[in-house]
Parts: C-alpha cells; sequence; structure tokens
C-alpha cells in the first residue's frame, strides 16, 4: 500500500473496485461498479460546473462490500460520512454531488434532513468523527 498526498479540501472518494450489486462483482462488459460509478460522478461534474466545489477522487476498496458502489464523503474539520448501495449510474452520481455540495458548504458536515436529495436516503452507512474530534 501506498499513500498519495490528495488536495485537503471536500472530497467523494469513490471505491473503483466495488461491485456491481450485492450479487455481482462486474456488469456484462466486465466492469465493476465502483469504476462505474467514478465515470458517472466525473461525467457530472463536466456536464455541471456547479459541482465542482467537491473533488471526486478513487482509490482501490474502502473494505465496505457487503455495500457495493461505495463512497466516503469528507473535508477538514467536518464529519465524514460513508454511503453505499448505489446503483453506479448518473441519477445516483448526481444525489452524491448535490448531497456533497451542501455538505461542503456547511459548518460542521451536517446537512439538515430536509435538504438531503431522495437519492442518497438510504444509503448512508456510517458517520465518521474528523480527525483531533469527536461529535457531541
Amino acid at each position: 500500500m501506498k499513500i498519495v498526498p490528495v488536495a485537503d479540501g471536500p472530497a467523494i472518494v469513490a471505491c473503483n473496485t466495488c461491485r456491481y450489486t450485492a450479487d455481482t462483482r462486474d456488469d456484462a462488459t466486465g466492469q465493476r461498479g465502483g469504476a462505474q460509478l467514478v465515470a458517472a460522478l466525473r461525467k457530472a461534474q463536466a456536464q455541471d460546473p456547479t459541482l465542482a466545489g467537491v473533488a471526486v477522487q478513487e482509490m482501490p476498496c474502502l473494505f465496505a462490500c457487503a455495500d457495493f458502489c461505495t463512497i466516503h464523503l469528507r473535508a477538514p474539520g467536518k464529519v465524514g460520512y460513508v454511503l453505499g448501495r448505489f446503483a453506479p449510474d448518473a441519477d445516483a452520481a448526481r444525489a452524491i454531488l448535490d448531497y456533497a455540495i451542501l455538505y461542503a458548504a456547511s459548518e460542521t458536515g451536517q446537512v439538515p434532513f430536509k435538504q438531503w436529495p431522495a437519492g442518497v436516503k438510504g444509503h448512508f452507512i456510517t458517520r465518521t468523527p474528523p480527525p483531533g474530534g469527536l461529535v457531541e
């Protein structure tokens, strides 16, 4: 394993090796769901400049294999979130990015539930404390 430095700012870290579904590793073309989700996230950003405020980063295996198509949402000084069980498509990518923009604009990383895009509801797996802090 090698740690690669990245810019310190709001980011969606997507697992590029995630399963396509809970029961299927790859799609019919042999591509992993995680790789497809990364591509969908990047395509959504390229199509809408308002989504550029959050970096899309990728790495192999977030160790959330039971929850395919997993992302980690993080930013300095904010609580982080792991979300999964997404279809690797444009709708999921847009919902993730829409939520990430709200997350980045928030003070602590908490977005009021009434503002959540429908596409992220039911996809939260864990909440992670920021480095050097805990949530009360």
